[in-house]
């Protein structure tokens, strides 16, 4: 079976800053990719190390597909490709963990009786087989519910709206602290340039028939679900394949602009970079 790309979105978080999200959408295979927001002055070319970390894995998941890769060793030699990148670019060496680029994924590809996908972090797939309920793949709600309240207390601690205690100084140091542990016991596995961490990937091999609907998503585009309430995995799917990707990120632009300090929704951005990608099974 193969994938048949029905649209795309992917939007900056804010209009003045780099998108940091990638994707790669083809019939062999899809892949969306959440760069974890820069804590450190980058060491490569441009303005950011996390946009080029989400856009080089994406291509090269696909190429590996391409060359006929299984999955996982297509992981396995995207993540040797953005190590062997990043070394041969970088500036200096980094000095700290939380100076390296790490991203989310969501990587799903097609084999004669469904499609395996494979993720790290909070980037999600929901699949709708016809007649069928809604499935989630992928722990996005569950860790998204988290970094709301850890968002909630971090501004009760402060005094402030969560999105402005985002901002001071003294957060900078938390949120370091955090990046610091991926990709060791103990912390989040990611996509990055540690391609032994390709080891720690969760998978599944989901069993589809054709017409099989799939949305591959960012937490900032799950975020119309997963945290603002406006539709649930069965709705959201439903109006992606009715309404269209860029009216549901008018949407979720609108709820974020509604709520820019986070009084409402506490969240540690007003608004994240939102990618997703719609396909049907074929």
């Amino acid at each position: 079976m193969s994938f048949e790309i029905l649209e795309t979105l992917s939007l900056p978080g804010y209009p003045d800053k780099p998108n940091e999200d990638g994707f790669a959408a083809e019939p062999e295979a899809l892949a969306v990719l959440d760069c974890a927001t820069p804590v450190a002055a980058p060491l490569l070319p441009g303005k950011s190390d996390a946009a080029w970390l989400s856009q080089f894995g994406a291509r090269r998941l696909l190429a590996h597909i391409k060359a006929s890769d299984s999955p996982r060793a297509a992981l396995r030699h995207a993540m040797a490709d953005a190590e062997h990148s990043f070394r041969g670019l970088r500036k200096r060496s980094p000095q700290h963990r939380y100076e390296l680029p790490f991203a989310s994924m969501v990587f799903a590809v097609p084999n004669d009786n469904g499609f395996d996908v494979l993720w790290f972090g909070d980037c999600s797939a929901l699949v709708q087989r016809p007649g069928e309920d809604v499935e989630t793949v992928g722990s996005a709600f569950d860790r998204r519910g988290t970094e709301s309240g850890d968002a909630l207390r971090y501004g009760e601690k402060t005094g402030l709206p969560s999105v402005v205690a985002a901002h001071r100084s003294e957060a900078l140091a938390m949120f370091q602290a955090s990046r610091a542990k991926a990709n060791l016991p103990g912390g989040s596995y990611l996509f990055g340039v540690e391609p032994q961490a390709s080891e720690q990937v969760a998978r599944a091999r989901i069993a589809a028939p054709p017409g099989t609907l799939i949305l591959l998503c960012t937490d900032g585009f799950l975020a119309l679900a997963s945290d603002y309430g406006l539709y649930n995995p069965q709705s959201l799917i439903a109006a992606a394949a009715a309404k269209g990707l860029a009216a549901l990120g008018a949407e979720l632009r609108a709820v974020e602009e509604d709520d820019a300090e986070g009084r409402k929704f506490p969240r540690f951005k007003k608004s994240d970079d939102a990618t997703t990608v719609l396909a049907k099974l074929v």
